[in-house]
């Protein structure tokens, strides 16, 4: 009755709070694209947030609260043929029930997309998102979810499975693809040593397959408990196929495995790695790029392995990365690596000094790198994501870099001038403007203050209470202070340096003579960005013109400009594109000389379509223009870029990304959220 798990109504102790373990979803679940986040908090609660507002986290379903709901339609039994339950208050059948509904590890799969014909014979497509939950007792619940997830009225299924591992601890997604077969699992490990892959059927998703029988990964009781699994898959050079190496942290040992599907069927190797720690390690991550690992143990040692494959199977080579050597005598306590693997987050706090532990604990996340800028630079140009903000650790790097030096090296120019050349893809087009905004950027002088941190000063003041005013004490009336107050409002105007009038004069002279040369760079610098902002609007614009041309008979694209569009294309005399003037002549042959121009809501007058950005009237009514259909936003209600950089005419988003007009991502916060 005193234990704060099992009768947290007890109210004898002290509530707990924290979180046990929380976890991220894939991008693109919630309604704005961003990722949700499962929360297991320290009383077995398993919630789901989402940040539907900036900064702002809602909780959207309570899932401890939905499945006791559902074991108690079921009498506390997974079917119908198990035994009757007994009453509540036997102990056992109290401990039964609770370790039936007490998680221990939840984890996402990656996005389930199937196609749904829609009335107009369009395709769409349809994505669900899979929620795996590990219980005390070694029950799965799988929890489907249809996307984007709004809240209870999202689920669509949930079913129960037994994984028959005793004490369970962790639990992975083992999802493998082989021969545009998409195959599916659950990796669930043990405190007692074993590791089991258990099938998982996709009856509902098509294209999904999963195993016939559960596989057993490593079966010892060794009493070496299961910390972390991860799943990375990787391509065999030997082998010549796509392959699926399995991690796990047992004690201070790695465990790995290396699956593998051949004609034969499923061949399994694994193997562990020693000599990596003295102490347990604490944590385990994975860039998935490159397959590399990274482990750490409580004493600030970081081991990197990396895998070589061979003819059988592979081999790790491990180094050791000392935080001694950066962060001084510090205690890990976990590490995490960003997406492309140029950070690695570790989360420290002091060590010991003079052979005493410090009496406060301060934790702290350090970031170290582990790329250099030219191998950020080379993989961002020899990418196949052509997505910079999947990148955007990547592009940390390179920013940081221009920031610093205040120019652009020269080997990065020339590579990135050849692959536009080469291939001419916007991917590119937007990487170049990305590096001359942040060029731009290096040159402007830093602002004397921090511009986002809100002011907390009063707006309206005393103009005699402010400071530099020169009242004393004996001016008491008012007439005197108000003089005063003008007095020395003036003398704060005219500057602090009067004495010598010549040296002030000599240090303007001379800012002026070295302000010429930056103005100048800023203006062709400027020059040059309004150059690739033209290009990428003019791209996007065609892209448009093809959508409006295939799909006539879609409603919402007979009020796009098209007239306007086509113009603007034309206007140009040093335009010359064959595949646009080819383009806007089909349209122009369709449209039969309509021009259906669009209206200002406010005085009924025509507007022109002479800007990309903003839409102007003969009486000067202003609208700003979507920047993904290039119409005249005349509503209350619209989205915009997170940098105010462009705007969306649509308030919700559609299934897709979408870019505001310089490459700015629309609300995705996701990779400083998991950092943070």
């Amino acid at each position: 009755m005193l234990d704060r798990v099992f009768n947290p109504e007890g109210k004898s102790l002290t509530p707990m709070r924290g979180f046990k373990y929380s976890s991220w979803s894939p991008l693109g679940c919630d309604a704005n694209g961003r990722c949700l986040l499962a929360a297991l908090t320290m009383d077995n609660r398993l919630t789901i947030h989402a940040n539907l507002n900036r900064l702002q986290w809602v909780q959207l379903v309570d899932l401890t609260e939905l499945y006791g709901e559902r074991l108690l339609e079921a009498s506390y039994r997974l079917c119908k043929a198990d035994t009757p339950c007994g009453e509540l208050g036997d102990f056992p059948e109290f401990q039964r029930r609770h370790s039936m509904q007490a998680p221990v590890r939840m984890e996402w799969s990656g996005i389930c997309t199937t196609q749904q014909v829609k009335h107009n014979n369009e395709c769409r497509d349809v994505g669900s998102v899979l929620l795996a939950v590990l219980f005390e007792n070694g029950n799965i619940a799988i929890w489907q979810f249809q996307l984007p997830f709004l809240g209870k009225e999202s689920i669509t299924s949930c079913n129960t499975i037994e994984s028959g591992i005793g004490s369970p601890s962790v639990l992975s997604w083992w999802e493998y693809e082989h021969n545009n077969r998409k195959m599916s699992g659950l990796i669930v490990g043990s405190a007692y040593g074993p590791v089991k892959i258990i099938p998982v059927n996709l009856k509902a998703v098509k294209g999904y397959f999963t195993l016939r029988q559960p596989v057993v990964l490593w079966q010892e009781m060794d009493q070496l408990p299961v910390h972390s699994i991860k799943c990375i898959p990787l391509y065999h050079p030997y082998q010549k196929c796509s392959c699926s190496l399995v991690v796990a942290a047992r004690g201070p040992y790695v465990f790995w495995c290396l699956l593998l599907i051949s004609k034969a069927g499923l061949n399994v190797h694994n193997s562990h790695v020693t000599g990596l720690h003295s102490l347990p390690i604490v944590s385990m991550t994975a860039d998935k790029q490159n397959g590399t690992v990274y482990t750490c143990s409580s004493d600030g040692k970081v081991r990197q392995l990396i895998p070589i494959f061979t003819d059988v199977a592979l081999k790790f080579e491990h180094q050791l990365i000392k935080l001694s050597e950066v962060f001084g005598c510090v205690r890990t306590h976990g590490i995490a690596v960003s997406p492309c693997g140029a950070y690695l987050a570790v989360i420290t706090t002091e060590g010991m000094a003079n052979g005493l532990h410090p009496v406060n604990k301060n934790y702290q996340v350090q970031f170290v790198t582990l790329k250099t800028f030219e191998e950020a630079a080379a993989q961002l140009l020899e990418s196949s994501v052509q997505n910079l903000f999947r990148q955007v650790d990547l592009t940390d790097l390179v920013r940081w870099k221009i920031l610093k030096d205040k120019h652009i090296p020269q080997f990065l120019q020339e590579a990135l001038d050849k692959k536009i050349e080469s291939c001419g893809s916007t991917y590119f087009w937007r990487f170049k403007l990305f590096l001359l905004r942040i060029l731009y950027q290096s040159m402007q002088k830093a602002p004397s203050e921090v511009t986002w941190r809100p002011s907390h000063e009063d707006a309206k003041i005393l103009i005699s209470d402010s400071p530099g005013m020169g009242s004393t004490e004996d001016d008491q009336e008012e007439g005197t202070s108000k003089q005063a107050s003008k007095q020395s409002l003036g003398d704060t105007g005219k500057g602090v340096d009067i004495d010598d009038p010549a040296e002030d004069s000599l240090h303007q002279s001379s800012d002026t003579g070295g302000r010429e040369p930056m103005v100048e760079k800023l203006l062709e610098i400027q020059a040059q960005i309004e150059a690739v902002e033209m290009h990428l609007t003019r791209e996007h614009m065609k892209r448009v013109l093809g959508e409006v041309y295939l799909h006539t008979w879609i409603t919402e694209n007979t009020s796009i400009p098209t007239r306007g569009v086509c113009d603007f294309l034309m206007s140009d005399d040093g335009y010359d594109d064959r595949t646009a003037r080819v383009l806007i002549g089909h349209i122009l042959k369709k449209m039969n000389k309509q021009t259906f121009p669009e209206h200002c809501s406010l005085c009924k007058e025509i507007l022109p379509f002479t800007d990309r950005k903003q839409a102007v009237c003969s009486n000067g009514h202003i609208w700003l223009r979507c920047f993904l259909t290039y119409q005249s936003c005349q509503s209350l209600v619209y989205r915009r870029c997170l940098l105010h950089d462009s705007i969306a005419r649509h308030p919700t988003p559609e299934g897709k990304m979408f870019l505001g007009q310089k490459g700015q991502d629309w609300g995705f916060l996701t990779f400083i959220y998991k950092m943070a």
